[in-house]
Order: C-alpha cells, then structure tokens, then sequence
C-alpha cells in the first residue's frame, strides 16, 4: 500500500520532513494546512501535485492513513488523539505532549484505534547513534556506568510560544533536553528511573518549581534502576564559544563511545570509540539524517498500519521529563 499523507504545520521541520518524504517517494502527499501564507506557498513548491486545506478537520475529511504533524507543541497531544481517534495513523514532531499525562493520552489512542504512532526523536537516525547503540546493545562496552549528555543551544528559540509554559510544557529540557534523555534510555533498552535530582534556572536565578517562567538552564542527575548514573546539561542562550554544544557519551567497564557535534554544528555528528588513551572513529560526517525518522514512519506505514508496541516508550522519556520538573 502507498499511504496517503497530509501535513499539519509547514514551518521549516515541517517542509524539511515534507520533503524527505517526497524525496524518499514512499507515500502520496495528497494535502497540507498552515494558516502562514508564506509557509503555505512554501510547501506547495515542495508537493506540486497536494491541495492546500484550512486546518485538521478538512484534512481528516480526505479520508488519509496519515497525518504529520508539525504545529506548535501545546497542540500536540490534542491534534494527534483526534487524527488517531479517525483511524488516521500519526508521525508527530517532539514532545509529543507537554507531560507524561498527555503522551500517555497519545499513546493510549493510539493502541485502542490500532494505528501507528510515530514521534521524531530524529537523533536516534543518526549514523552516529546508530552505531554507538550497536555496541552498547552488542555488549562490546561492558557495563554501561554513567552516560554523560550535553546540549547547549547558544541561540534559544526565535518563537515566543516557547517560553510560555503552558503552551510549551518547559523550557531548554523539553525543547533540547528530551532529544538526549531518549537517546539514553533508547540505549540502554529503557530501564527504570530509580530517582532524579535536578536543578533549573531562568536568567542566572534557581527556578522554582512551580514558577511560571521557564529554564534556560538545568542540570539534572538520572539514577536508573541498575545504578548506571545519567548526567544532563542543557541550556539556551549560553555562552558556548560556538553555535551549539552536543554530545552523548557512553562510558563503560569495556570501553566508552560518544557522539558530538562538529564545529558547533546542530547538524554534523561523529561518533568516536575510546579504549583506555586510544580512539576510534566510528561515524563523520555528512549524513543526511534529519528526516530519516519520517521516512521510516511513512515506509512501515506502507507496510502496515498498526500499533507499534515501541511507541509505549515515549511515555517512559515523558516521565523522565516530568521527574526533572519535579511534577
């Protein structure tokens, strides 16, 4: 079967995965909505051949086996649930809800219409990632004993939806710091989160917990259930040096991998190998892997769609989160 598709929100994520999907020409691109004409035009340029709708419902009413969603995040978990509930399968942009509450709710609707779920954790796809997980998974590190994550954007967001909690659900942790939280416990094939320490801040000042404001800065302290320790620093705005700052190290009792950025880059990654002073290269760039998430949803929702078993999992990072905030 050769899915039909439509797409919910064109800004730039939006038409990059539009695009990837065109250029994989795995599924029909029948329509799209956005209320941005410039976005609109954008994307028609994209899909010659797809109509341009109003908004969710009118996409819906095409009778599609599936929606991208690419709107801002408080409209997420609402937009996704209604498309699932239509029998209409969902690849949707992170986070998926602004709390574990609201995944659960995506998730859920997703296992009771049976439809498959996709999310764009798109640094899984990455050839870096890829290859430090099979080793990880392989054994060949040992014990996995501390995994060290960094991501430090030197911009921040350009939207101002983004520092309103209650359309955005956080700050740098839910914008930048669920990206490397799921890598982690992606790795390590999710085990338990024992317990959670963390520490935010907003414009150099500790954050409280219940402030409306969001952080620009956290550090937080994951103990899972096997004792292995996750260590997480993520901001906007900080004075890095460099465009951005972003790595993933693994470190075992075999030996350690990590990926990282390249040149402060947000879209070139390596992936190194080290064993005792010893380093080897295991990815460099490029590789194009920023759309592969969507592509791989549109390829397995050519095949079957059907509730996919690992979409339980994105609860399970959602949790992560909230344990963070502290809620």
């Amino acid at each position: 079967m050769r899915p039909r598709l439509g797409f919910l929100g064109l800004g730039w994520i939006g038409r990059h995965r539009m695009q990837a999907i065109a250029e994989a020409d795995v599924a029909d691109i029948v329509a799209f909505a956005d209320p941005a004409e410039e976005m609109a035009l954008a994307a028609q340029q994209a899909a010659t051949h797809a109509r341009r709708v109003a908004g969710l419902e009118d996409l819906l009413a095409l009778g599609l086996d599936g929606v991208v969603i690419a709107t801002p995040s408080a409209q997420h978990a609402a937009q996704s649930v209604q498309a699932l509930r239509q029998g209409v399968a969902v690849f949707c942009q992170k986070p998926l809800g602004r709390d574990a509450a609201e995944v659960r709710d995506v998730v859920e609707a997703a296992q009771h219409a049976d439809r498959l779920l996709g999310l764009d954790l798109s640094y899984r796809a990455t050839d870096a990632m890829q290859r430090i997980r099979a080793l990880v998974q392989g054994g060949e590190l040992g014990r996995v004993q501390a995994v060290d994550l960094v991501f430090h954007n030197a911009y921040g967001p350009d939207k101002p939806w983004f520092r309103d909690k209650a359309q955005s659900g956080g700050g740098c942790v839910m914008d930048l710091g669920v990206h490397l939280v799921d890598l982690a416990l992606w790795t390590l094939d999710f085990p338990e989160v024992a317990e959670v320490y963390a520490q935010l801040f907003a414009k150099g000042a500790p954050l409280p917990r219940d402030a409306a404001e969001v952080e620009d800065l956290a550090l937080a302290t994951l103990v899972l259930a096997d004792r292995t320790v996750l260590r997480l620093a993520c901001s906007w705005w900080l004075h890095a040096g460099q465009d951005a700052v972003i790595s993933a190290a693994f470190h075992g009792t075999l030996g350690g991998a990590a990926l990282h950025n390249v040149d402060g880059s947000f879209y070139d990654f390596a992936a190194e190998r080290f064993r005792g002073t010893a380093r080897t290269p295991l990815a460099t760039p490029p590789d194009a892997w920023g759309g592969r998430m969507a592509v791989h949803w549109a390829r397995q929702l050519s095949q079957q769609n059907r509730f996919d078993p690992a979409a339980l999992r994105f609860i399970d990072t959602a949790a992560a989160l909230d344990r963070i905030y502290g809620r």
